[in-house]
């Protein structure tokens, strides 16, 4: 098939999974406001080192079968297999789902007194609630993904925000439940899909296991759990070093600089649902290889455009969506989250040549070697520099994590990436990302500054003789 079908394709289903994603996000900055008005900086840093714990057990309780679930489903064409697949992850996610809500219920005291939440244990039963509707929900949407029915996704995912923010709103404006009722309302919606998508799914979901396909499964997905713990740490440990340092208002004031930040992240979640079912299924090494190469290139430069201009508005984003004293200084941080979030997509793609060739058990020294860079500048610069010196460490951990993943890759399955091109993309971003940091910018220069990026590419040489010709035929149709 040809590369400019295949990358069609694969832009198709990020698109439309975007769009799932571009509502969750709208109204997730939507929320913000309520969040900062109603929660205030250390209610809203409580739900953010909340939802840190989860996100790393999470990681441990799914023993990597989430990404051996994608690897094994493809391995064969034969539908019994693949419904034997199906049936064998889901029945291991809720077993371990069940076992970390019946743990979080127990230890839910203290849990929240080493987290520094107040006396308030069942801030952390709620949220153990919600891990255990996350890791069933995400199991059973991950069917949508290797069939690459995209749209389904994205009606189940949008029917679950919808619901989610009406009962987030109720609970925090309505009745006054605080961080809790916050957490609640976000699995609420969750729950509810679940249900509906176990009864749609139920032909699929017979009581069929398999012990030998779970130990191959793990073979394959355990060496990624230590990967996936120290990526968790890179994203989600510095507000638990920030609220030891500097306390829960600060990581509050940190989690609006995250959350605008989170643009990036959308676009990195659209593309993650629909990457690896789409690199998985081509074939031919060859033809994928030439493919990654020119999907690095493209993610990057979105990735890049979408980070300066996040970096340069900052400013006047903040004080639009924060509406709290003590907010403003979260603008300092976008940039620096944004251009992290940015590596963080360029080490998906590489990433993925390692799980083709199956090679995936020294995944976990480079995550952590990046994970050790993170823990280390958190460590030396929070106290100085509170939430900048975090934003510092997320970006060179994850700038580590990029380049050792590259070498890596090339080990394993090399590909020759257009790396001229990625430079100067990056160099170019960065470079108008400053210039439109200087104190005093007026808003006119800085949205021209983020729209001029395009351009100043233009005449360093990075697009392609085939990408310019494209480009003046749709000048020369939109004059």
């Amino acid at each position: 098939m040809p590369l400019g079908t295949e990358v069609k394709r694969l832009g198709k289903h990020t698109a439309v999974y975007g769009l799932g994603g571009l509502v969750s996000r709208i109204l997730a900055v939507l929320l913000l406001p309520l969040y900062t008005h109603y929660l205030g900086p250390q209610g809203f840093g409580k739900i953010e080192t909340i939802v840190a714990l989860t996100t790393v057990l999470v990681i441990v309780l799914r023993m990597g079968i989430s990404s051996a679930f994608f690897r094994f489903y493809f391995d064969t064409k034969d539908e019994a297999h693949r419904t034997l697949v199906v049936r064998t992850s889901f029945w291991f996610t809720m077993t371990m789902a069940t076992a970390g809500l019946i743990v979080g219920f127990v230890l839910a005291e203290p849990i929240a007194h080493a987290l520094k939440l107040g006396d308030d244990p069942w801030l952390v039963r709620a949220a153990f609630v919600g891990l255990w509707a996350q890791m069933n929900y995400e199991q059973l949407t991950s069917l949508f993904r290797v069939e690459e029915r995209s749209t389904q996704f994205v009606l189940a995912s949008v029917a679950n925000v919808l619901i989610t923010v009406g009962m987030t709103v109720l609970l925090v404006v309505g009745l006054h439940k605080g961080a809790t009722g916050a957490v609640v309302g976000n699995f609420v919606g969750t729950l509810c899909v679940w249900a509906v998508l176990l009864a749609y799914r139920r032909y699929q979901l017979g009581l069929q296991f398999s012990r030998e396909l779970l130990r191959e499964m793990n073979r394959f997905g355990m060496p990624l759990v230590p990967s996936a713990l120290a990526l968790w740490a890179i994203n989600f440990i510095d507000r638990i070093f920030i609220a030891h340092y500097k306390g829960q208002a600060e990581v509050g004031v940190y989690s609006v600089a995250v959350r605008i930040s989170s643009a990036v992240v959308f676009l990195m979640i659209a593309f993650r649902l629909a990457w690896p079912a789409f690199a998985y299924s081509l074939d031919d090494d060859r033809e994928a290889k030439r493919t990654y190469s020119y999907v690095l290139t493209y993610l990057l430069f979105l990735c890049s455009w979408i980070s300066l201009a996040l970096g340069v508005l900052a400013p006047w984003l903040v004080h639009l969506l924060a509406r709290g004293p003590g907010f403003a200084r979260a603008a300092d941080a976008v940039a620096l989250l944004c251009f992290g979030a940015t590596a963080y997509a360029g080490y998906t793609v590489v990433a993925i040549g390692i799980g083709r060739a199956r090679q995936t058990q020294f995944n976990w020294v480079v995550s952590g070697i990046a994970a050790a860079v993170n823990i280390g500048l958190n460590v030396a610069l929070i106290p100085p520099y509170g939430m900048i010196g975090a934003a510092i460490s997320t970006l060179a951990a994850y700038l580590t994590l990029f380049v050792g993943m590259v070498l890596n890759s090339t080990r394993v399955y090399p590909v020759d990436y257009q790396w001229r091109r990625v430079l100067t993309l990056a160099g170019v971003a960065v470079a108008l990302t400053v210039a439109g940091s200087v104190p005093d910018v007026p808003l006119a220069v800085a949205i021209l500054i983020a729209l001029a990026y395009p351009v100043v590419l233009l005449p360093l040489g990075f697009y392609l003789p085939a990408e310019r010709r494209r480009l003046r035929r749709m000048v020369g149709a939109s004059a």
